[in-house]
């Protein structure tokens, strides 16, 4: 049953992946006039990895119009954690063996009224089983409306699951993706979840609900914002916004150290980077 289970989950994620990779390549299609700013409509490149230790990976990247950089990595990776990493993962600490698959999605627009977006899910097995990932909205120019939409979207899933999910992992996305050497927000939050165990079919479910969520309501505002015109100065805060985000991945984020620390590909790992960003 368990690699049944194991087997269902990487699909999934592989499949969300196509999807998106999709409906990212339609609004590239869409977009016209200045804002395109006489760029063709980007297509996604897919390149594989594989682990040394097992396992391995698709990084799918796309560079275009409307997207500056967006990319949708799926990964499946088994093995042994290092030692002292072990001692941190749950059910690692006497057996260090481990499988572990997910996608991870991450955009940066190229119009700076186009909110930036992150998801990712995941499904990890040591001698426990979880579910965990979330999505949350890193906007430059913060709009109510959208920030409302992308949270409704989120809420909606979880009261479908457990009325109070939505409350606890809105406040975990509030706490987590805190850049806490700004005592700053990264952006308008969302929801993140960790360690959900238990029925894997209720928890597997409530996973693919939230990928499905980002897949509507994402595409939603990249459309609502894509034809605002933009000023260079617009550009400038954009960019010193992507700088922030470049710190708290760098400094703070799980995924990135967990690929780092078991042996996964660095271009992968390090897919969630903008490709420009600036300090004051």
């Amino acid at each position: 049953m368990a690699e049944a289970q194991k087997t269902r989950a990487r699909e999934w994620f592989e499949a969300l992946r196509d999807r998106l990779c999709a409906l990212f390549e339609a609004i590239e299609r869409e977009c016209e006039g200045p804002v395109a700013c006489g760029l063709e409509p980007g297509r996604f490149e897919r390149r594989a990895w594989e682990r040394p230790g097992g396992g391995g990976g698709v990084m799918a990247i796309l560079r275009g119009r409307v997207f500056e950089k967006v990319g949708v990595n799926v990964s499946t990776v088994f093995g042994r954690f290092p030692e002292p990493f072990a001692k941190q993962i749950p059910g690692a600490e006497e057996d260090p063996h481990f499988w572990a698959s997910g996608i991870s999605v991450v955009a940066h627009p190229r119009n700076p009224h186009v909110p930036p977006a992150h998801m990712n899910t995941r499904h990890i097995r040591t001698t426990r089983a979880w579910f965990g990932g979330g999505a949350d909205l890193n906007p430059i120019f913060p709009n109510d409306e959208d920030t409302r939409d992308f949270h409704a979207a989120l809420q909606n899933v979880c009261d479908a699951f457990d009325p109070g999910w939505y409350g606890r992992f809105k406040t975990w996305a509030d706490e987590y993706f805190f850049i806490r050497h700004r005592n700053e927000p990264r952006g308008v939050g969302g929801i993140f979840y960790d360690y959900l165990e238990g029925d894997f079919e209720r928890l597997f479910a409530f996973t693919r609900a939230v990928g499905e969520a980002f897949a509507r309501v994402y595409p939603e505002l990249v459309r609502r914002r894509m034809h605002q015109p933009w000023s260079e100065a617009d550009r400038q805060v954009q960019l010193v916004r992507r700088g922030r985000y470049v710190e708290f991945n760098l400094i703070y984020d799980r995924g990135t150290r967990f690929g780092l620390e078991t042996g996964g590909n660095p271009e992968a790992v390090l897919m969630s980077l903008p490709p420009l960003a600036a300090w004051p």
